[in-house]
């Protein structure tokens, strides 16, 4: 990131249920959006221009016939999970919220297992999230528009490590 290099860590089990759990609430949610996992970004205020979120909430066709690093134009939300590592305190919480907001990117939704919170930034001025709601694991916490969705966070401490 910015030119650094730096090693991710592994994914645990409890990091992919919790994006399978978000998956499942957008796909209820039924407007014809998916929770792409992994899907590559280009953002290009980060590491050499390219992200690779944990999740992109975005309409099912928003990336077809795009390649490996996509145009985040049509993205709703950006989702990142805390994974444990080293890195996660500058990478998730500093380096790239600024990026994402940066880039434009409507809603970054942190579910940081670390502190047991979500944070969902939102209100991106293109420099950084003007509003940022943090709620512990056990609360509900409305996802602004574009996403407009109300999250019940109490599952999130079934997954924590």
């Amino acid at each position: 990131m910015n030119g650094k290099l730096g090693v991710k860590a592994v994914l645990d089990g409890d990091h992919g249920r919790i994006i399978a759990w978000l998956t499942q609430i957008c796909m209820q949610s039924g407007e014809g959006r998916w929770l792409f996992p992994e899907q590559g970004l280009r953002i290009e205020t980060h590491r050499k221009g390219n992200a690779r979120p944990d999740g992109l909430l975005a309409p099912i066709d928003t990336f077809v016939g795009q390649g490996e690093w996509a145009d985040p134009e049509g993205v709703l939300m950006v989702v990142e999970v805390t994974s444990g590592d080293s890195d996660t305190d500058r990478r998730d919480r500093a380096e790239k919220p600024r990026a994402y907001a940066e880039t434009g990117l409507p809603v970054y939704l942190l579910i940081d297992r670390d502190t047991c919170e979500v944070k969902v930034h939102s209100a991106p001025d293109g420099v950084r999230y003007e509003q940022v709601v943090t709620v512990p694991f056990g609360k509900s916490v409305a996802l602004p528009d574009p996403v407009g969705i109300e999250l019940d966070t109490e599952p999130l401490k079934d997954w924590v490590h």
